[in-house]
């Protein structure tokens, strides 16, 4: 990582701050912004003008490219305030790989390392009085890269903007989740860009969860395109099984993202002396282990909620409940990576990162 500051980079602070008018103890995800932003700009094959300005409107063409042919990737990181008042990312590194590895598969110019890490830790000085003491508490980051150039011919842009943008967030709880396990829609395919952290990716899952709503359901686990045979993915998470004390997870491919919480819980579970095999899961083999009482738990993980248990899933017509367990997996694990992200326990990986 680098740790370079930017010569280039201009700094315009806000005339006045809108953190007064926030109430910090009723935030609903996404929709509140810090003061301020991070631009950077793509033309003429580089990046140049690297910014932080005020939070504010956009200002694009019609015709931007962005809005016709969906060259757009993102990602999600979050900030944390510890209680000595430091201030820490949770393995920074891995997101600016991944936003780059995405960018490629779009056809879009990858971003500098320097440009990325001093753009993102001064916007979080500037605006550091937005990150919170306090568990659950943190400012969630979102990177993102979308084409600008003003055209509608079908090819890839040109000139793009990277972004970064933040907003406070509190400890997310979803309720009880229960999942449609699907068999007749799919997230990616094969050969596809599922892997990526692209727009349209997330675009394409509207509409078939708002189906399994409709049944009952909170979320959608996707299955492989092909057969509907093998278990994928949870609506935008990654997703676990533990069927008796064994923890499973499918692999990484071009068609699942490679979440950075999925391998931090493989890792912290490997740890705690959890037994992980990460291979394909057949749809049958989970049926099979709830009918027999072998399945434990389920659960997704991703940034937003760390770890989300699921209670009971359905498939085509039938639905099962899960066990209360008095230590479940899902508990200890989240525990362990938040006391990392958090800076309240041993940090043997090195996957924080100061930021002040």
């Amino acid at each position: 990582m680098s740790n370079e500051t930017l010569t280039d980079l201009t700094i315009k602070t806000a005339t006045s701050s809108k953190i007064d008018q926030v109430d910090f103890n009723n935030l609903v995800f996404g929709t509140v912004f810090t003061d301020h932003m991070f631009e950077c700009d793509y033309k003429d094959g580089k990046w140049e003008n690297p910014r932080i300005v005020p939070y504010q409107p956009l200002t694009l063409e019609p015709s931007a490219r962005v809005f016709h042919y969906g060259q757009a990737v993102f990602e999600g990181m979050k900030a944390y305030r510890d209680d000595q008042d430091g201030i820490w990312l949770f393995r920074p590194e891995q997101n600016f790989h991944r936003i780059n590895k995405s960018s490629e598969r779009l056809a879009m110019p990858e971003f500098p390392e320097r440009y990325f890490f001093d753009g993102l830790t001064q916007l979080l000085k500037i605006d550091s009085e937005w990150i919170k003491a306090g568990d659950g508490n943190s400012l969630y980051i979102r990177p993102f890269v979308i084409a600008t150039e003003p055209s509608v011919s079908a090819a890839p842009a040109t000139q793009y903007k990277f972004m970064i943008i933040c907003s406070p967030a509190q400890a997310y709880y979803s309720g009880e989740v229960r999942v449609k396990i699907a068999d007749h829609y799919s997230r990616a395919a094969s050969g596809g860009f599922g892997y990526a952290k692209a727009a349209g990716n997330y675009a394409g899952q509207f509409y078939p969860t708002r189906l399994a709503q409709k049944e009952g359901f909170q979320q959608v686990i996707w299955t492989d395109a092909n057969t509907h045979e093998y278990l994928e993915e949870a609506g935008t998470m990654n997703i676990f099984f533990r069927i008796d004390d064994t923890l499973i997870t499918c692999p990484v491919s071009d068609r699942i993202l490679d979440g950075v919480t999925r391998k931090s819980v493989i890792q912290v579970a490997e740890d705690h002396g959890i037994k992980v095999e990460v291979r394909p899961i057949k749809v049958q083999e989970i049926i099979d282990a709830a009918n027999k009482g072998a399945l434990k738990e389920i659960f997704g993980s991703g940034t937003a909620t760390v770890i989300n248990p699921v209670k009971g899933f359905g498939y085509k017509g039938e639905r099962w409940e899960l066990p209360e367990l008095d230590a479940p997996y899902a508990t200890t694990l989240k525990k362990a990576i938040t006391d990392i992200q958090y800076n309240k326990s041993e940090d043997k990986h090195g996957w924080r990162y100061r930021v002040a």
